[in-house]
């Protein structure tokens, strides 16, 4: 393992098959080969980062498959320095199940539990929401063995039209219209600690 001097700005946690360079990739798995191995079902074991070290965190479709989300968002809070952003992609509730190893599904509001305003929630780390974005279809590549040419064509055309409609209003197509449309594949947030 390198020296917590030695650790780059850039945090990559549960990075899985999809390393970023520039990043310290963290995973559980060994066969990701991670520059850190490191389980994120115990929050705790978050604790061998650095404090106020990082300027960016990534979570990509990670967050979902843990059981102490809040626990995991306190210890983001910690390791980023003030200003440093977080950014996190996860299914939306609306799809959030498909997958066997999905915990739970997130709606746009989850930034409202780091507002320190929103009472009877707030869970004692703030943090600013920088943008909140819903994604009608993500991993174009993971669904093109299985429909024609022009059946993903017409689903690139769909996501374009749908994702642009419910980024108009986020919260209303979260709480209304969702389901209409067969549910949002990721809703992704940029949140910001305060300096």
């Amino acid at each position: 393992m390198m020296s917590q001097s030695n650790f780059p700005k850039k945090l990559n946690l549960g990075s899985g098959q999809f390393p970023r360079e520039g990043f310290l990739n963290v995973d559980f798995s060994h066969l990701a080969n991670p520059d850190l191995i490191m389980d994120l079902n115990d929050p705790k074991n978050m604790q061998v980062l650095p404090s106020g070290h990082f300027e960016l965190i990534v979570l990509d479709h990670v967050l979902e498959h843990l059981g102490d989300t809040f626990g995991i968002m306190k210890q983001i809070h910690r390791l980023l320095q003030p200003g440093g952003v977080v950014e996190i992609r996860v299914p939306h509730f609306s799809r959030g199940f498909m997958h066997p190893e999905h915990q739970r599904g997130f709606d746009v509001t989850f930034p409202e539990y780091m507002n320190p305003r929103f009472k009877g929630g707030y869970i004692g780390v703030p943090f600013r929401p920088v943008s909140v974005k819903l994604e009608y279809i993500i991993r174009f590549d993971m669904k093109a063995p299985y429909v024609g040419k022009i059946q993903l064509i017409i689903l690139k055309i769909m996501n374009k039209v749908l994702t642009w409609s419910a980024n108009l209003n986020t919260n209303i197509c979260s709480r209304f219209w969702c389901f209409w449309v067969g549910g949002f594949e990721q809703v992704e947030f940029i949140l910001k600690k305060p300096k």
